[in-house]
């Protein structure tokens, strides 16, 4: 069976409670390069799951912490 990398991190987290989805995210955050596609997949499921409000919310947040 040959998964692609999203297909892959999916099956590494789909079924961790939120508590250890939450493990997963912060354990990864600071960490080794590595772990960046790994988050960037977390973060296109919870983009594309999300309403435009929370959109733009998430943008805004990005936008004043990208200010230096």
């Amino acid at each position: 069976m040959n998964l692609d990398l999203r297909q892959a991190i999916v099956r590494r987290v789909e079924d961790k409670s939120n508590e250890e989805l939450r493990e997963v995210i912060e354990g990864s955050i600071g960490g080794d390069d590595r772990a960046l596609p790994g988050l960037g997949v977390l973060f296109e499921i919870i983009w594309t799951h999300t309403d435009e409000q929370i959109q733009q919310e998430l943008v805004n947040t990005l936008k004043q912490n990208l200010q230096h």
